[in-house]
């Protein structure tokens, strides 16, 4: 295990052991059932609080989404210790209002928490989708730019700057039917870059010429899905 890994279990294992030290050396083990429950529910709250970042949604903003639910476990955690500790000061016999209030503030805890994990969700799938869609457009274009400054020949260097500016100028926004299609044309320029390092002329002519008319599609069967 690394160290990082065990420094951060006793980090996490401090409070507790502070805790359950002042809640036995004071307390005893004799509590009833009130006492016994609002121990298991700051426990929970505890357990909850440090077990966060493994709901947390992988993404581009991973520090928002670690942020939001973190900040609403702490505070929860925060509610029921000091709910708990007031009832464990109090000791009640009757457990039944201690157990209800404590059920509420955990219920808001689970709806207010589950929300914001369904929102992440959302709003990573967002991320992933826009990612895909300027993924094409992104690599195409980096692909093709400065192909043309390596060919002297002015007629087959302006094919070239053709096919850059065709792809630049192309919508971002993609669709996944058009996935084989750009993944075609992708290869194409990557057999265009070959001919070029190649100075295969007659090759470079025809592959300019077959990814102008294959983007030009590609940009006009994408309006027709988008429709």
């Amino acid at each position: 295990m690394k160290k990082k890994n065990v420094l951060w279990i006793v980090l996490d294992l401090i409070f507790l052991i502070i805790f359950n030290a002042f809640f036995f050396l004071l307390g005893g083990v004799e509590h009833n059932v009130s006492v016994w429950l609002s121990y298991g529910f700051i426990h929970f709250a505890y357990f909850m609080m440090i077990l966060t970042p493994i709901l947390i949604r992988k993404g581009k903003s991973v520090a928002i989404f670690g942020f939001s639910l973190y900040s609403i476990s702490s505070v929860y955690f925060i509610v029921e210790l000091l709910t708990g500790i007031i009832v464990i000061l109090i000791a009640p016999v009757v457990y039944t209002a201690a157990l209800l209030v404590q059920l509420v503030i955990a219920g808001v805890y689970a709806i207010v928490l589950i929300s914001n994990m369904i929102a992440n969700e959302a709003t990573a799938d967002a991320e992933e989708k826009r990612q895909f869609h300027i993924e094409y457009v992104k690599e195409a274009s980096a692909k093709t730019k400065g192909l043309a400054d390596r060919v002297t020949d002015r007629k087959i260097k302006k094919k070239i700057e053709r096919v850059y500016d065709a792809i630049h100028s192309s919508p971002v926004k993609s669709h996944p039917n058009l996935a084989q299609m750009e993944s075609g044309i992708l290869q194409a320029i990557c057999k265009l870059e070959d001919a070029i390092s190649d100075e295969d002329n007659e090759s470079i002519n025809s592959l300019a010429a077959s990814l102008l008319a294959d983007i030009n599609e590609r940009n006009i069967r994408l309006k027709l899905l988008n429709r």
